[in-house]
């Protein structure tokens, strides 16, 4: 999946002469924590996080006394070391970039100009849709070799019982390099008859692990 699959295009903009209060107000109005300032050139050339407000908003006890504070521009204020994403890029790359940067937003920009914009909820509502975890069904994680042909092994077994694959996910075991972790959602509430037939064809299920039946 591309990041144009899941980025929202229409994007509340600011411009460095904007005040602090203008950006308070369009945060309340669009009920938005992210606004990527932009010059006439739609160039992306700072941003402002629901963070940077509070930091730069006087104390509730201090209010009337500063309130000159709220009518300084943005260019005060901005984050100006940007890390942007191209439409075109994957969406796993951009959640890695997420992750290694501490970041909640990141504007996509193509041909030079603010094109879109992912925050961490993007990321997480697509997580769940991509694994089906706001479907039903049941969970199973099989631990196996780290060897060619081993997941259609274990998805041949589920395709015996007729039982349809939501998603699959795969992590490597963390002990042993040797093997690696199949996280399968399939589509269906009983997942034992899968479950006994995992077992019979050699495979170690350790999810899940039901009181009374070795895996």
């Amino acid at each position: 999946m591309i990041v144009e699959e899941i980025m929202k295009t229409n994007v509340a903009t600011m411009t460095t002469e904007n005040t602090i209060a203008d950006a308070i107000d369009l945060m309340a109005a669009k009920k938005i924590r992210h606004i990527p300032i932009i010059n006439e050139q739609k160039k992306v050339v700072g941003l402002i996080t629901d963070r940077d407000i509070r930091d730069a908003n006087p104390s509730t006890f201090y209010a009337e006394e500063h309130r000159d504070i709220l009518e300084k521009p943005l260019h005060m204020i901005m984050q100006t070391d940007i890390i942007t994403g191209h439409p075109l890029d994957f969406v796993e790359e951009i959640a890695a970039v997420f992750y290694e940067h501490h970041i909640s937003c990141l504007p996509i920009v193509k041909e030079g100009k603010l094109a879109g914009i992912i925050t961490e909820t993007d990321l997480l509502r697509t997580l769940v849709e991509l694994t089906g975890a706001h479907q039903p069904g049941s969970v199973i994680e099989v631990r196996v070799r780290n060897m060619i042909g081993v997941l259609s092994d274990v998805t041949s077994v589920i395709k015996q019982r007729n039982a349809s694959i939501q998603s699959v996910l795969v992590y490597p075991d963390k002990k042993d390099e040797n093997y690696k972790h199949l996280v399968i959602r399939i589509r269906t509430m009983n997942p034992m008859n899968i479950i006994e037939d995992l077992k019979q064809a050699g495979h170690t299920v350790l999810w899940p692990n039901l009181p009374g039946i070795s895996s």
